[in-house]
């Protein structure tokens, strides 16, 4: 009990008894009641005071030891980001033995008898994910070696190749809440025309077919994807061109495209390309040629001149390809494409038909073996500048040391009707070229799935 509240109550207790004695035995029974009153009350007050002052201590430690609301962490904008890496590297040998160890109508194989840096490749991906409640992402593909020579920059579809030489692909991706979901990518990004792609890894042959070779690489412009089941999603497209980062004319090319996957082990790709593939405009990159007048107009420096007259033949593609998953160890897949192209409206055109059958059989976890036969007519040489039937059928064998490690050993054999192929003399031509390829292929990275 407080010490001051003790004593007041002992006064009062003293002169309670002192009233005691100096009065009457009859005023003791109200004096001792009233007594009794006065001091539960002051009882009753020192215990309210007594608990406020062991409270407002205990109160204040609890105010100085709870902690500051921590502050919410600052979003990381690179959440989901995957940093991935392709070596690619062969060697291969022509059994023409072709002067300049060149292997003709080949994509990225293109060398005999010499070890070859065919691909390096940086990719930077960060994919919308909706269900997180982010709409928005991004891919960045870096490539360098060989086959960027034949994928990258070439002067006849680039009016400045060497700008975006090694950007594969550079595109950004928004998913609007439509449906099931509108994704709209704009920059540029690989061509889906045709069944096989740019990374080794993911075919089942090393070498690439002819279609590859001769259907476009890469566009740049904006397409939409939209899903309207589990089994149909519609593409469009609105392109610069075929191998056009920057237009060499004023017409936008179109595509319109269906993935049907009537099953879960069948995906089915129907297309068409339409465009307009001739420059209205002569980019000079090493400045204005002999003669060239000298008030020629020019961007970033480099200089350019109109073509008078220029072509407007359009370029037609229909191309189709279906992929079946027949047991979890046997695959196949069938191609077939049609082009056709006019230089002007009206004349005659130039077409390029053919398809491939492809197959594929995981024989044990590390082993594999895939063959392809393929044909091609080109009327009009608009694939390999002469007019010729072309064949050609491939084995590969695959042996995988582990993820992220494969080596790929082909057999090879192109022929034509034509002699057409490249020896060691020149001037003299083969209908035929035999080659063998051993592939090396590493890549490393969290990305997962077809690259």
């Amino acid at each position: 009990m407080n010490s001051r509240f003790s004593a007041r109550l002992f006064g009062y207790l003293l002169l309670a008894t002192s009233s005691l004695t100096a009065q009457s035995t009859g005023d003791l029974n109200g004096q001792v009641a009233e007594l009794r009153a006065m001091v539960l009350k002051l009882q009753a007050r020192v215990d309210e005071l007594e608990g406020r002052s062991r409270a407002a201590p205990a109160l204040q430690t609890e105010v100085k030891a709870a902690p500051a609301s921590p502050a919410p962490p600052p979003a990381d904008p690179l959440r989901g980001t995957t940093v991935n890496f392709l070596i690619d590297a062969y060697y291969g040998y022509n059994f023409n033995a072709p002067i300049g160890r060149d292997n003709l109508l080949r994509a990225y194989d293109v060398s005999s008898n010499s070890f070859i840096l065919n691909q390096g490749a940086v990719i930077l991906e960060n994919a919308p994910d909706v269900e997180h409640g982010k709409r928005f992402g991004g891919r960045f593909d870096l490539q360098f070696g060989q086959a960027t020579q034949t994928l990258q920059g070439n002067p006849a579809n680039e009016p400045r190749p060497d700008i975006y030489r090694n950007i594969f692909q550079l595109y950004g991706t928004y998913v609007f809440p439509v449906g099931n979901g509108l994704t709209v990518d704009f920059g540029k990004w690989a061509s889906s025309l045709g069944i096989e792609g740019n990374y080794t890894k993911d075919q089942m042959n090393y070498s690439r077919a002819y279609s590859f070779s001769f259907l476009p690489f890469y566009h740049t412009g904006a397409r939409v994807n939209y899903k309207l089941n589990n089994s149909l999603a519609l593409n469009y497209w609105v392109v610069n061109g075929t191998q056009q980062t920057e237009a060499f004319n004023n017409f936008k090319d179109q595509f319109a495209g269906l993935t049907i996957t009537p099953a879960r082990t069948v995906t089915w790709n129907v297309n068409y390309y339409l465009g307009q593939e001739h420059p209205d405009t002569v980019y000079y990159p090493n400045g204005p040629p002999p003669g060239a007048p000298t008030n020629l107009p020019a961007i970033q420096g480099t200089v350019f001149t109109p073509i008078q007259n220029a072509p407007k033949g359009k370029l037609h593609i229909f191309d189709s390809y279906v992929s079946w998953q027949a047991t979890p160890r046997l695959s196949f897949a069938l191609e077939g494409d049609y082009a056709i192209q006019r230089l002007q409206v009206n004349s005659s055109p130039s077409h390029v038909s053919g398809g491939a059958f492809y197959s594929r059989y995981q024989w044990t976890p590390k082993i594999a073996i895939a063959g392809r036969a393929e044909y091609l007519s080109d009327r009009g040489g608009l694939f390999s500048g002469t007019t010729q039937a072309l064949k050609e059928t491939t084995f590969t064998t695959e042996y995988k040391f582990g993820e992220g490690f494969l080596a790929r050993g082909e057999w090879r054999r192109d022929w034509s009707n034509r002699a057409y192929f490249l020896t060691s003399d020149l001037g003299r031509l083969k209908k035929e070229q035999n080659t063998a390829t051993l592939g090396l292929i590493w890549w490393f990275g969290p990305k997962t799935g077809v690259w």
